[in-house]
């Protein structure tokens, strides 16, 4: 599949078509090379879910309603809400989700599948991939599906980045009107990671997409997304 440049000043976002059951040993990379063709700056967004299955993080769910508590505890290493069958956690990664990232959709019965242990060398792997398999520079990022405190619905973030910057600090430019722009920090690789699963969706089985027509400077070998997870010092809420 050849994909179209984007128009003046737009982006293009395809999904990655026809991609097989991912199993633990996979490799994504190849998988994503396979079926599409990519250029250099392009960002390619891949779900956890696939990353995690390709990495093994399988694991048995043990029968009982305790099994799934048990395991959603030993993933967190602080629990700050819990709430019936909700529980809001904070994981060895930094990140404050539900359940701790453990996830019983679209995995074989029985299991439970867990975060990446490393996300953003996760992308790295899968960026060092393509670039050897396509011959091209591109920017990954390993998306996944977060509420948020104070809005309804979910939306899928940037959990771990390669290539492409994970913030934009627009802090020292000015606004429209000549004033200078003293707090503004885009989190870029979660709207790219928003903007993908509009055309990935929840139930379609595409778990990996193209974002084309990113802006070159946010291109970025150093980045990593855990310069997205706010210092605790910096927290005003936990």
């Amino acid at each position: 599949m050849t994909l179209p440049g984007p128009a003046s000043g737009g982006l293009v976002i395809f999904p990655v078509l026809d991609m097989p059951e991912v199993e633990p040993g996979d490799v994504l990379a190849a998988l994503i090379a396979e079926r599409v063709e990519l250029a250099d700056g392009d960002v390619v967004v891949v779900t956890q879910k696939a990353v995690s299955k390709a990495e093994g993080r399988l694991v048995p769910l043990n029968p009982g309603a305790t099994g799934g508590r048990q395991l959603v505890d030993d993933e967190a290493v602080r629990v700050l809400r819990r709430r019936d069958d909700l529980v809001i956690t904070e994981t060895r990664h930094g990140f404050v989700c539900a359940n701790s990232g453990v996830d019983l959709s679209n995995v074989p019965l029985g299991q439970a599948c867990l975060l990446p242990i490393d996300p953003d060398r996760s992308a790295r792997r899968v960026r060092d991939g393509l670039r050897a398999l396509a011959g091209v520079e591109v920017g990954v990022v390993v998306s996944d599906t977060f509420g948020r405190a104070w809005r309804v619905g979910v939306t899928d973030v940037a959990i771990g980045t390669a290539g492409i910057a994970a913030v934009v600090d627009l802090r020292g430019q000015t606004d429209t009107q000549g004033r200078p722009l003293v707090a503004t920090e885009v989190c870029v690789a979660d709207e790219l990671a928003g903007a993908a699963e509009l055309v990935m969706g929840k139930s379609r089985g595409l778990p990996a997409a193209v974002v084309r027509g990113v802006d070159p400077a946010w291109l970025r070998e150093s980045s990593v997304a855990a310069e997205v997870v706010r210092p605790h010092g910096q927290d005003l809420f936990r």
